[in-house]
């Protein structure tokens, strides 16, 4: 009893002990120690022979397999915290993001150890609250504006789910079972009557399918992954997504019996498919490597969606590979971010140009990370989708894996052109100055036009123009007035976005938004020519990121086991 209920205890201990004495010391590092407590009750879990339980909780195969993924996926975040939080200097700020993350933390493990469908949607909700102030951490205008976007999207997919949750709950009743455990549910699943049944299984998984990024509801996904802290963005991206993808596995399992495979199958392809058309237009003209990052997460909650509609013992045992390595991968990706963005100053893909060259060790774990995402050997991505797209062949989906594999083709060459634009060749120092303004003054204004705003895009165009005079002479008031002139144009073009998915304000140089705490953006071509430092605590968590998922991809050795007995759990 006590290891099931561990898993929400020791975030809890731990948010609490943030409350009390704050972010400082050695105390920075209890996060981190907290996370790898829930990966070890896990893995402990994932070795009883009969699931334990506890009141309103119980740990069967497919919940101690989550707990894994959310106990290693924490522990990368919350060792690249500290480093993050380094230039952070209000207090309160950093008391509130310690004691919000182990909050968050905790209501992931209560919603994959709920044993009641009614307790798992309240634990989904609570993480939507948590995660809200997170996203707007700094405050900023765009932080704050992504916040308020993730709340009104993720509430009204939230809202659906509850609908869901109470027809199915009628159903039930109907059927003369007066109770929400999942494990009641589908038992007496071929009782329900299938006309409410269905009603409610399209709503639950529409409403989580909200949370868990997939198109057409993705809106709030890479705004909030863009604006929120690297840590959280790694936290959101690698496990709270696969949470929710979870919860939609959930119904499935009580689905199924009541309604036959098909209903679920349909859904959860158009789903999947709408989902990978969506990043891969997305991805072709991405300018802004976070929110390239956030698309990509779509891209792979469609895969999982697609994987779920193959429904077979080796598509799901392949699904749970993959929420694995999806989240440690995104995870190193993420953090990266972070530090590429307290370097440069900018998310902009412009920005950023010789990343290897400036740092080896970010670059190198960057570069092998994308490579990870995009499902090359020998990560575990590569074994996880070569699963599923098998699985979907044998399983009479064929038609919609020769769709995904032409979308993800687009996918891998978005991606890839991105990303060797950022870690090869030469900063931007030693690149011809006059190209890469023209370069960079060239995409706000065309975005500002774009969006309808002519007086918004003639403020960069002019910016640009008064960069090249100054960096030409050496000076640095280029630097002091960039944040000025954005800061007018940004309120014109902020209100559309473009055909690739970015706000014409955030294409402008230097967003004020894109900054890291302690200080402006940087800017010119010293920001693009130092050698960027990696903290310790980075450089551990993308390394060992990056080590798990290509062990992973050559054997799954211990853990075989343990996805087959999870993946038995949604295919009996």
């Amino acid at each position: 009893m006590l290891l099931v209920v561990l898993p929400i205890l020791l975030p809890c201990l731990a948010a609490a002990v943030y409350a009390l004495a704050g972010w400082r010391g050695p105390v920075r590092w209890l996060g981190a120690l907290s996370s790898a407590g829930v990966l070890a009750c896990g893995i402990a879990l994932s070795l009883q022979q009969a699931p334990p339980s506890a009141p309103g909780l119980r740990a069967d195969a497919l919940s101690s397999f989550m707990l894994i993924v959310i106990g290693a996926v924490a522990t990368l975040a919350m060792l690249a915290g500290p480093s993050y939080l380094a230039a952070e200097d209000d207090a309160r700020a950093a008391r509130r993001y310690g004691v919000l993350t182990q909050g968050f933390i905790a209501a992931m493990a209560l919603a994959v150890l709920a044993a009641n469908l009614g307790v798992l949607w309240v634990a989904v909700e609570a993480t939507t609250i948590v995660t809200a102030f997170l996203v707007g951490h700094r405050r900023t205008r765009a932080a704050v504006e992504a916040a308020w976007k993730y709340v009104v999207v993720c509430s009204a997919g939230i809202a659906l789910a509850l609908l869901g949750v109470v027809l199915l709950h009628f159903a039930a009743a109907q059927a003369g079972v007066e109770s929400l455990e999942l494990d009641v549910l589908a038992a007496h699943a071929a009782d329900l009557d299938p006309g409410v049944a269905r009603i409610a299984v399209a709503l639950l998984l529409l409403g989580f399918g909200t949370k868990a990024g997939l198109a057409p509801m993705h809106a709030w996904l890479p705004d909030a992954h863009s604006q929120a802290p690297a840590p959280v963005s790694a936290l959101m991206s690698g496990v709270l997504l696969s949470v929710a993808f979870y919860a939609m596995l959930r119904v499935k399992v009580i689905a199924d019996p009541a309604l036959g495979p098909a209903f679920t199958r349909n859904l959860l392809l158009v789903l999947a498919l709408l989902s990978l058309l969506v990043a891969a237009l997305l991805l072709i003209a991405q300018r802004d490597y976070k929110r390239m990052l956030a698309y990509s997460s779509i891209e792979h909650m469609g895969l999982l969606a697609l994987g779920a509609a193959a429904g077979g013992r080796l598509a799901l045992t392949a699904v749970l590979l993959h929420v694995l390595g999806h989240g440690l991968g995104k995870s190193v990706l993420f953090i990266g971010s972070g530090t590429i963005l307290h370097a440069t100053g900018s998310s902009r893909v412009a920005a950023v140009r010789g990343l290897l060259a400036r740092s080896p060790l970010l670059g190198g774990a960057f570069g092998l990370a994308l490579l990870a995402l995009l499902g090359l050997p020998p990560f575990s991505l590569f074994a996880s989708e070569l699963g599923i797209f098998r699985a979907g062949f044998q399983d009479g989906i064929g038609w919609a894996v020769a769709v995904a594999l032409v979308l993800l083709l687009v996918i891998v060459a978005a991606v890839g052109r991105i990303g060797s634009r950022m870690i090869l060749g030469s900063p931007l120092s030693a690149q011809p100055p006059d190209a890469e303004t023209a370069a960079g003054a060239a995409e706000p204004v065309l975005a500002a036009v774009a969006a309808g705003a002519p007086q918004a895009a003639a403020q960069p165009a002019a910016e640009a123009g008064d960069r090249r005079a100054t960096e030409a002479s050496g000076t640095p008031e280029a630097a002091s007035a960039e944040p000025v002139l954005v800061a007018v144009a940004t309120p014109a073009a902020h209100s559309a976005e473009t055909g690739a998915g970015t706000d014409a304000a955030e294409a402008a140089p230097a967003k004020a938004s894109d900054e890291e705490p302690g200080g402006p953006a940087k800017a010119g071509a010293s920001a693009g020519a130092e050698p960027v430092k990696v903290p310790a605590g980075v450089a551990v968590a993308m390394v060992a990121g990056l080590v798990a998922c290509g062990l992973l991809g050559i054997t799954a050795g211990p853990l075989q086991s343990i996805l087959d007995n999870a993946a038995q759990v949604v295919v009996p």
